[in-house]
């Protein structure tokens, strides 16, 4: 039986869901101003963790929203602002997420969520999306005032879980915290949302890479 870390953000839960929104407000710039608002959101974190200065990830989220309607001069309001970021509460599960969550829980592995986000933000997003009863419980790095990939994250996450690093998988489609993770000596499996995305070529490479997670029950033992 294998400890299963499933990363939420842009692994279970689909952060491209603010685009339809987007749409609405600033139309045929939704995409990119999407993909900047993630990519500036974890720089964010990185810069946060490395000053040793914490803040919330949602404070990340908040102030990356901000940098980006500057960079991409599109003069959202404050109101249309505030919808955005109650947006991250609400966002959709990729469609293969309940069904390999299923699987695996019927395999006999302990299923946790471990995220970036606070565990009430979590908690929130799993429940919309109904996921969150797969899961024994959710390990948030706020306890640590730390971002993935910092070791003592993923050294938290062992001390809640009780469980072993050689037991522990870690599930994202975050290569960064494939590579945090393999640093910290767990097994990982990097799921590649995006073909056309290559991996870091670093010396920690994950143990499975997969296009989705509906093929991820059958790289693992069950029980």
């Amino acid at each position: 039986m294998a400890t299963l870390a499933f990363d939420v953000y842009g692994t279970l839960i689909d952060t491209q869901g603010v685009v339809s929104l987007l749409e609405q407000m600033i139309g045929g710039q939704a995409q990119q101003f999407s993909r900047h608002w993630r990519e500036k959101q974890l720089e964010y974190s990185f810069r946060r963790g490395l000053m040793q200065d914490y803040q919330p990830f949602s404070i990340c989220t908040r102030d990356a929203l901000q940098f980006t309607d500057t960079l991409m001069a599109t003069e959202l309001s404050t109101e249309q602002q505030q919808q955005l970021l109650q947006s991250y509460g609400t966002l959709p599960a990729f469609s293969d997420a309940q069904p390999a969550l299923d699987a695996l829980q019927q395999a006999g592995h302990q299923l946790y969520a471990f995220s970036n986000g606070q565990a009430e933000a979590v908690d929130q997003l799993l429940r919309h999306a109904d996921i969150r009863d797969y899961f024994q419980s959710i390990v948030s790095v706020d306890a640590v005032h730390s971002f993935k990939p910092s070791p003592s994250v993923y050294q938290h996450f062992l001390h809640q879980s009780r469980s072993h690093s050689n037991k522990t998988w870690l599930i994202s489609g975050n290569p960064f915290d494939i590579t945090g993770a393999r640093h910290a000596g767990w097994h990982a499996a990097w799921i590649r949302r995006d073909p056309d995305q290559p991996f870091d070529p670093w010396e920690q490479q994950p143990d499975i890479t997969l296009s989705g997670l509906e093929a991820l029950h059958a790289h693992l033992k069950p029980a």
